[in-house]
């Protein structure tokens, strides 16, 4: 069994900065590649950023391109996401996800096996 538990959520102002973690205990952390998501009220849940096993792969959602980074340490079974620059409208739950069988990163929340129990942000203008 694979869990997984996201950390770092909270308030922030508009502009400010906030890193979640997603640490991951249970069967081996690697080689798969990690995911982040995130559902505001009302929506449906949306896919973030993503990252591959080796962290050579990254993936973003237009919207948080150039703001959010996703990074990886094995090491320690931890996968971070940091956001700057935050907006009103990333305010949400955030999701960490595993993939099941792959190493790749993927923007598909059907391709990840397995979630965390998500971390609220939000962001006030």
């Amino acid at each position: 069994q694979v869990q997984l538990v996201e950390s770092g959520g909270g308030a922030a102002q508009a502009g400010g900065s906030l890193r979640l973690s997603c640490a991951a205990s249970g069967r081996t952390f690697s080689p798969y590649g990690m995911g982040w998501f995130r559902q505001a009220p009302g929506k449906e849940r949306e896919f973030v950023a993503a990252i591959s096993y080796n962290g050579m792969r990254t993936s973003y959602a237009d919207s948080v391109k150039g703001r959010f980074t996703i990074l990886k340490d094995n090491s320690k079974n931890v996968v971070f996401l940091e956001m700057k620059s935050l907006k009103p409208e990333d305010t949400a739950v955030y999701y960490c996800a595993r993939r099941g069988m792959s190493a790749l990163e993927s923007t598909l929340d059907g391709d990840y096996e397995y979630w965390g129990q998500g971390t609220q942000v939000t962001v006030s203008s």
